[in-house]
């Protein structure tokens, strides 16, 4: 039995995170488990809001894991008969991105780590959603910390897309299916 996996970036408020909750909820009717792996740090008034709001909009029998820097470790500690929804790859890159003395091999190790969690997982028979933005459309970065972070996030999201059963753009909540450019060619 093989599971899937799905990938949904956009920017902010596109909906990626309100699929990313219906297709748990679609799981969850059928009878499935619901293991939501959440990434953020709430460090201010404002995304401890955030998190109280998405922690409210999730059913209070819905398994959380909250994983801000080890995320493979979470991915693998969930069982694959459980739905898994991860959200997400934006926040994870900029924990470890603050993570004192890190160094950028530490960076490369966790996110190769959490590719092989990805694709075990799936070969396991887990069915998995993941949500990332897309930061590479706007400004280009003043700091060269901004733009670190804007070519890691592309390079994992590119990463996340390859391997995945399902890549969706969402914009205003509408979903483009991303798809191989060689294919296409």
């Amino acid at each position: 039995m093989s599971g899937t996996l799905t990938f949904l970036v956009g920017g902010a408020r596109s909906g990626k995170s309100t699929l990313a909750l219906r297709l748990a909820e679609a799981a969850d009717s059928s009878g499935t488990p619901v293991t939501f792996v959440v990434t953020a740090v709430p460090f201010d008034d404002d995304l401890r809001e955030r998190v109280r709001r998405h922690r409210d909009e999730r059913p209070p029998h819905w398994n959380t894991l909250e994983c801000p820097v080890e995320l493979a470790n979470g991915i693998n500690a969930v069982p694959a008969d459980h739905f898994l929804v991860i959200d997400c790859l934006t926040l994870f890159l900029a924990n470890l991105m603050a993570v004192p003395d890190a160094a950028p091999q530490n960076s490369s190790e966790h996110t190769a780590a959490l590719l092989e969690a990805l694709q075990r997982r799936r070969s396991h028979g887990g069915s998995t959603v993941v949500v990332s933005n897309e930061v590479g459309m706007g400004i280009h970065p003043d700091t060269e910390l901004g733009r670190v972070y804007r070519d890691d996030l592309g390079r994992l999201n590119q990463a996340v897309a390859a391997i995945a059963d399902h890549a969706l753009l969402m914009v205003a909540g509408r979903a483009l299916p991303l798809r191989d450019p060689m294919e296409l060619l």
